[in-house]
């Protein structure tokens, strides 16, 4: 006896070859049987005629390090078709937490993470790992640990080379993490206090993950008019510490770039590629960016953390010499507004009740509310919300990003920001089916089968998840089964907040976790770990 039976379905099985129709049988969680024609008897039968099966889909970067314990049951990805989900990017993760620089954390993460409902009660992230393994999730979760918060804890924002102690600890926090299940190290290099790093430190601490046969995940120190050597920089690190190198959601960002230095870009990974260097990289399918306003400001300003930068945009001397930055071409940081223009800048989300009727302006438009000019208003506001300030960013062009989501080593991500209220961008609820309505549908960019193993088997295999992202007997049951021809995203950047239609049915080890939109309180999921 069968638990369930997907009968008549387009099975994608994300191994490499065509779709073809039939049956999918599961028993105990896991895939059984699947053939042509499977008479067999079944608790539950699925029909799936004119529906595509796929293995559940996995999002390979997100920020949901905190939104897990706030809301475990995880309806944004099961909404989806996302079974997986993968956390603690770009420098980004709740762990580890060194006490008396814990305010200095949240103030860091929280406008990429969100705000936890109750206490941070952990310190290594393998405290922090057992906190997760409380939880009865709806989706299997799993994370890095980001280097921005291991520096944090040794040394807070403080600029400058670590000392040789300083050093040890910080290898030795990632050693513990990595030891105690984080799936790799992620580096978030644009980012203050990440961006003091030296390339010999970085490579020192890189080579901590050779040791564990871990991943290295960059979000880059630049990706405007520094996004060459960014990329040499970080295979440069990967290559030096004989490392795996996966580049987070890569792109041309600032007019300038678009088009011959998305090319170069691409061919600097296909050079190193060609070499032997395992790298790959991932992308998501929208031209706006998110993260957060403080990103946008010179990194010596961020030095000492937040608050310090909001004390220096109070100061006349600091706040002239950050506005004088802010306004020209800067040679040593990729200052991406200058370029892009304050326009297309939008805030996604504030903490302050006072300043809500500024979400959704761009920081150009709060400018001309307020009569003063662009970098002014974005100070000004910095200082209002203590630095808690969310955007979401216009600052690529559609055919580069079609360019990378085309590549045989790329994955398609939400990369998805949980900060709290506003407008969030709306790749946090319409990713995958925005991918098969508009980029396989619409306009034939990726084949049905290029797409699906794009979001399955590809990160998976990446990550050394085993089990998961193929639909073949022994493997888990994790599946979506989608309407090709109804499948749609329905978040928009002024409503971003809306579920998508065409997911049929999502299964999580093989219990049916989302029906036709429905979630059903299964709770399936489990804490992927790297041991």
């Amino acid at each position: 006896m069968l638990d369930v039976l997907i009968r008549d379905g387009l099975i994608v099985d994300s191994g490499g070859g065509p779709a073809w129709r039939g049956d999918i049988g599961i028993r105990d969680g896991k895939i059984a049987r699947l053939e042509r024609e499977l008479a067999a008897p079944a608790r539950i039968v699925l029909d799936a005629t004119g529906k595509v099966i796929a293995p559940g889909f996995i999002d390979l970067h997100s920020h949901a390090d905190l939104k897990v314990l706030n809301d475990p049951a995880g309806a944004i990805k099961l909404q989806q078709g996302v079974t997986t989900e993968i956390f603690g990017n770009c420098g980004f993760s709740a762990a580890p937490v060194e006490p008396e620089r814990l305010p200095l954390l949240q103030s860091y993460s929280e406008p990429i993470m969100g705000r936890l409902a109750g206490e941070w009660t952990w310190r290594s992230y393998g405290e922090y790992l057992a906190v997760l393994q409380t939880q009865r999730f709806g989706h299997h979760v799993g994370g890095y640990v980001g280097n921005g918060a291991l520096r944090i804890a040794v040394k807070g924002f403080a600029a400058g080379p670590l000392t040789r102690p300083e050093l040890e600890k910080v290898k030795a926090l990632l050693d513990e993490a990595l030891s105690a299940g984080a799936l790799g190290l992620s580096i978030g290099l644009m980012y203050v206090p990440e961006n003091y790093y030296s390339l010999s430190e970085l490579v020192e601490i890189c080579s901590v993950l050779k040791k564990h046969r871990a991943l290295l995940v960059a979000h880059m120190r630049g990706e405007g008019n520094s996004l060459l050597r960014s990329i040499r920089e970080v295979l440069d690190i990967a290559g030096q510490a004989e490392v795996a190198l996966h580049i987070s959601h890569l792109k041309a960002a600032g007019k300038n770039n678009w088009g011959a230095t998305c090319a170069a870009a691409i061919g600097l990974l296909e050079e190193a590629r060609g070499r032997g260097s395992d790298v790959t990289c991932d992308v998501y399918p929208y031209t706006a960016g998110s993260s957060t306003l403080t990103s946008l400001l010179p990194p010596w300003a961020l030095e000492g953390g937040v608050a310090r930068a909001i004390r220096r945009a109070g100061d006349p001397a600091e706040r002239r010499r950050i506005l004088a930055e802010l306004n020209h071409e800067a040679v040593d940081w990729d200052n991406l507004v200058y370029s892009t223009g304050w326009e297309s800048v939008v805030v996604s989300s504030v903490g302050s009740a006072a300043n809500q009727s500024l979400v959704g302006k761009s920081i150009a438009e709060i400018a001309l509310i307020r009569g003063t000019e662009p970098a002014a208003a974005a100070l000004d506001l910095l200082a209002e919300e203590d630095g808690n300030v969310a955007i979401v960013f216009f600052h690529m062009a559609e055919d580069d990003m079609i360019r990378i989501m085309k590549l045989p080593y790329s994955f398609i991500i939400s990369d998805s920001l949980y900060s709290a209220g506003g407008l969030p961008h709306p790749r946090l609820y319409g990713t995958f089916p925005r991918v098969f309505a508009k980029y396989v549908r619409e306009q034939k960019v990726l084949t049905l089968e290029e797409a699906v193993r794009k979001v399955t088997a590809l990160p998976a295999e990446r990550l050394g998840l085993r089990s998961v992202g193929r639909l073949e007997p022994g493997y888990a049951a994790d599946i979506t089964v989608f309407d090709p021809a109804a499948i749609q995203d329905r978040a928009t950047y002024t409503r971003p907040e809306q579920f998508p239609a065409g997911i049929e049915w999502v299964l999580v080890g093989g219990a049916i976790a989302n029906q036709s939109g429905t979630l059903t309180g299964a709770r399936n999921g489990r804490l992927l770990t790297g041991r």
